[in-house]
């Protein structure tokens, strides 16, 4: 369905909320799956919510517990973007990204980049250079923040162009020019 599956366990079927992103790994009907399970057990009902993979769930985990966050715009969020891209988007402060969830307004989108801003790196499966970090204090942070200002200025949106940056100068290494980062960055997001 538009939410979710009903997978059969030995004869017995069970109602299993998804996000698109997981739904869309299930297959074809009749197809053999296994999903991580997150079970929510409240007074009148008893509520399966299945992921594609473990990262997947620990950012369900993690997005239920921002004030705002119920379980259905949480799928909402991880259907519109993936966890790589809420990582980017909340390390960006990208809000825009957050808000094309149903269900997710500017006041909900900030609230969940505030919250979230100090637990994100934890979440990330690959090391991303600290954009917050950088210039925060008001010294010299390098070229990433120039080559993501750059990106964005030439149509890219927050999220993609702090993403392309990040990769670009994790794989290129600390002594990166501004012009390469904004290369390799072009070349990534042409890719």
């Amino acid at each position: 369905g538009a939410d979710g599956a009903v997978i059969d366990v030995a004869g017995v079927g069970y109602q299993v909320f998804c996000s698109g992103r997981t739904l869309g790994a299930l297959g074809r009907p009749g197809d053999s799956v296994s999903v991580c399970v997150e079970t929510h057990v409240r007074e009148d009902h008893i509520h399966l919510y299945g992921f594609a993979d473990e990262v997947e769930r620990d950012w369900f985990r993690i997005l239920t517990t921002v004030q705002g966050v119920g379980a259905r715009v949480a799928l909402a969020l991880l259907t519109s973007s993936g966890p790589d891209q809420l990582v980017d988007a909340v390390i960006a402060q990208d809000r825009a990204t957050l808000t094309q969830a149903t269900g997710v307004g500017a006041k909900l989108a900030a609230r969940i980049v505030v919250e979230l801003k100090d637990r994100v790196e934890a979440m990330a499966a690959v090391r991303r250079v600290d954009f917050a970090a950088a210039g925060a204090d008001g010294r010299d942070a390098g070229p990433v923040p120039d080559a993501v200002s750059a990106l964005i200025n030439l149509g890219y949106r927050r999220t993609e162009a702090f993403g392309a940056v990040s990769q670009a100068a994790h794989r290129l290494g600390g002594d990166v020019t501004l012009e390469a980062l904004v290369r390799a960055g072009l070349k990534g997001l042409s890719a």
